[in-house]
């Protein structure tokens, strides 16, 4: 199911404020596919629990997760080393008091830019620290993923009342076909002693064999109703699987596999147009409830 969700959070460290929001995207998918998009220095410690929680509360559906993090402090800080500067500058001094005319004054500038005496380093936070922020960010990512299920589950609302509707076309159609099949033997029985009286006219050599074929084929065909009450249990078993609360869009893909086997069955049974169009009515409307199936959990 597609959704939305976005959670605020924040939190002093060591004197260092952090701010945050979780942004949570989730649209269909057959299986369960999540991707986060997380501070580089903070996805090793972060990224299992993230995934741990999506999982509690998702089964299936694609996933786009981002989370976005500030603080007060620079993500650098400045080092100079005190020691290799002060060496440096006493002899650039000695150099230029030794050939004054030859050299250039020295300048802050340029002893700064020698290599080592200037660089940038990273500010980290400590072991400490870094767990007590993971565990602020999670607890702000679980609401994120409880606000998500609720958008999702309200939408599921919608969606189990048209797959339910659906339901109700499709049984009616049934019953249509369960009305014909009952006459239907009776058709194929006329057709099939019209059939044998040109196979047995004597001007017509057919062997036993042939004549045992086309009454098996017309028997086969005789009796739809073994389709028509698996179509009836298939409907059953799809109402109640929606009525529970749990998530079951995947065995409600399976169940649309079997309904329309059925009713693929019953359209080549059939010797009657009006049960041909009723079975492609039929294929329609399960080829319906398959797509809204492919939003749910």
């Amino acid at each position: 199911m597609t959704g939305f969700a976005r959670e605020n959070g924040d939190c002093l460290l060591n004197n260092s404020d952090f701010n945050w929001f979780w942004e949570i995207k989730s649209v269909n998918n057959k299986s369960m596919d999540v991707k986060f998009k997380l501070p580089s220095w903070l996805e090793f410690s972060l990224l299992p629990g993230c995934k741990e929680i999506v999982q509690k509360y998702f089964a299936r559906g694609s996933f786009s997760v981002f989370l976005d993090l500030s603080s007060n402090v620079s993500a650098q800080k400045i080092v100079i080393d005190d020691k290799l500067l002060s060496v440096l500058t006493l002899k650039a001094i000695e150099l230029y008091e030794t050939y004054p005319n030859q050299l250039q004054k020295p300048s802050t500038t340029d002893l700064l830019n020698i290599k080592n005496v200037f660089s940038f380093e990273d500010e980290t936070l400590s072991e400490e620290d870094t767990a007590l922020l993971v565990k602020h960010l999670l607890s702000v990512f679980e609401n994120a993923c409880k606000k998500l299920k609720k958008d999702r589950e309200e939408e599921g609302k919608k969606i189990k009342k048209a797959l339910l509707d659906i339901l109700v076309n499709i049984d009616n159609i049934v019953k249509k076909v369960e009305t014909i099949a009952q006459s239907q033997p009776e058709k194929i029985k006329q057709k099939l002693l019209a059939q044998l009286e040109v196979l047995l006219d004597p001007s017509n050599a057919v062997s036993e064999d042939r004549l045992s074929q086309e009454v098996a084929m017309y028997v086969a065909k005789a009796d739809i109703q073994e389709e028509v009450d698996r179509l009836k249990a298939h409907i059953l078993t799809a109402q109640d699987l929606l009525n529970k609360d749990e998530a079951v869009g995947r065995r409600l893909d399976f169940l649309c596999q079997e309904l329309n086997r059925e009713a693929n069955t019953t359209c080549s049974k059939s010797c009657d147009i009006e049960l041909t169009n009723l079975g492609m009515q039929l294929k329609t409307l399960i080829e319906q409830f398959r797509e809204q199936v492919q939003n749910i959990e």
